[in-house]
């Protein structure tokens, strides 16, 4: 199992479906309460990718790029059109959209992440796959220049500072971002004739964890 640092093909993902899902647990006690629960520190994505084949030339981009991954068994980057920015949809990314971390006078890596707000409570996403050339970073306010002031992992979404941050400054990012998916299926079943039929191609599309 690997991961293919290719991008699924947007033109399809663009007209796909999905969101984020949560893994939940409720129990119902003898009162009626309910006691509700998650085992999971983050939420994960689903995505369906039938959505978006237009074409025949769309089934069969999608067909050899399922091949290349050998279905299901390496990851892949995915485009969330609803989801891609470190800012709103309709802004461009900038160096203070995110507060990454504040600096300690000791670290030097910081992780990217995403806080998600709303009425008083944050939920923070680690950004594994910043889109390349996309990032700008700020410390304390001052724009930082990438291969001067720092470095980062486009792999892992970990940026790597030459000079270390001092203590309390605010380490700031802005970027664009790919979902680090697979194919959850291992059989991709594709008619031409069901196709043009007005049937579409179930090609569903599932966020890894890394």
């Amino acid at each position: 199992m690997a991961f293919h640092e290719i991008q699924f093909p947007v033109s399809v993902s663009f007209g796909a479906s999905g969101g984020p899902e949560i893994r939940s647990e409720i129990v119902t006690l003898q009162n009626g309460f309910e006691e509700r629960n998650t085992p999971w520190a983050q939420s994960r994505r689903r995505y369906a990718a039938g959505f978006g084949v237009r074409s025949l030339d769309d089934l069969a981009e999608v067909l050899a790029f399922f091949e290349a991954r050998r279905g299901p068994i390496h990851g892949f980057r995915w485009k969330d059109w609803t989801d891609y920015k470190s800012c709103a949809p309709s802004a461009t990314p900038g160096p203070e959209d995110q507060l990454i971390a504040l600096g300690d006078g000791e670290t030097a890596l910081f992780q990217l992440i995403k806080t998600y707000r709303s009425g008083g409570v944050e939920q923070r996403r680690e950004i594994t796959k910043p889109v390349a050339g996309s990032l700008r970073v700020a410390v304390a306010g001052d724009v930082m220049v990438e291969g001067v002031h720092f470095e980062v992992d486009e792999t892992t979404g970990i940026v790597t500072f030459s000079e270390i941050p001092e203590l309390g400054e605010e380490v700031t990012a802005g970027y664009e971002f790919d979902v680090p998916a697979r194919f959850d299926t291992d059989f991709l079943s594709i008619s031409n004739a069901a196709f043009e039929a007005g049937e579409l191609p179930d090609v569903p599309i599932l966020e890894i964890r890394l």
